[in-house]
């Protein structure tokens, strides 16, 4: 089953487009999970049980994991063997290298690791795509424009009659079917969304920008003309909870702030 397929499976199970960001940082998890061997794992568990019937997978940014050394890749692995088969896994790790070194990096993460999906930076061109596309049943969110402050330095510079990210979704739309290349565009670039939505609505996006940074999400359902998107919230779910809670608040608090976007989401889309 490819990436698509899958989405739009798990999108009709579930009813959602949510994803979960699982950007863990022990430093900001309730106290209780620190008394346990490996408390970014045990919370990462905690957050599934919590939302697994409610979403549609879960994207771990990689960076948080490589911060906590041999326990972060521990709970890396052991997180992704915890998260239900049918739900998507998306590698936050924006990579983007020359294609002997992308071909050891799709090898680690969709390969070893298990994987559906990964972000990769398009600065270096096609050649560090093609590794990861080559396995048919894999996907990549190329970044086109993302939803940090500084997006516009490079990402709306112009060349020719075109902004740069178009150039990039031009030539990578090429590079793949469609079916395993999708792209990043911030909910924030929402005029942005609908132009291409409108014209390829059979093309994958990963949202990030609502929630914790702010973005308006009636305004972005008003501009999506597709189902094959995925929206990422992160922080307003995971750490929903307080730092003193018992595990039963927890879990009770992480599930009603997905609650909360998923119908959101749902709400919105629906009154289109």
């Amino acid at each position: 089953m490819n990436f698509i397929s899958k989405l739009s499976s798990i999108r009709k199970k579930n009813q959602s487009n949510l994803i979960v960001g699982l950007d863990t940082d022990p430093l900001k998890i309730p106290d209780v999970f620190h008394s346990s061997e490996n408390p970014a794992l045990e919370f990462n568990k905690a957050v599934i049980d919590s939302t697994k019937d409610i979403c549609a997978g879960y994207k771990l940014n990689v960076a948080f994991y490589e911060n906590l050394e041999e326990k972060g890749v521990q709970a890396l692995r052991e997180t992704l063997r915890y998260i239900p088969e049918d739900l998507l896994t998306i590698c936050d790790a924006k990579r983007g290298d020359l294609d002997n070194s992308a071909e050891n990096y799709a090898s680690v993460y969709f390969d070893k690791l298990g994987f559906d999906s990964i972000t990769i930076s398009p600065y270096m061109g096609t050649d560090s795509v093609i590794p990861f596309i080559k396995r048919k049943d894999k996907h990549v969110f190329v970044l086109a424009l993302t939803s940090n402050r500084s997006s516009s330095d490079f990402e709306l510079l112009k060349s020719g009659d075109k902004y740069l990210y178009q150039h990039v979704t031009e030539k990578f739309l090429q590079t793949g079917d469609g079916k395993n290349i999708g792209f990043v565009f911030g909910a924030n670039y929402v005029s942005e969304i609908s132009d291409f939505t409108s014209s390829h609505p059979e093309v994958s996006l990963l949202i990030p920008g609502i929630g914790a940074q702010g973005n308006d999400l009636d305004e972005l359902m008003n501009n999506l003309n597709s189902d094959n998107f995925l929206i990422n919230s992160s922080r307003d779910i995971i750490y929903a909870a307080g730092k003193d809670d018992d595990p039963d608040l927890i879990k009770e608090k992480i599930r009603t702030a997905a609650l909360r976007v998923n119908e959101n989401i749902n709400g919105k889309r629906n009154r289109k």
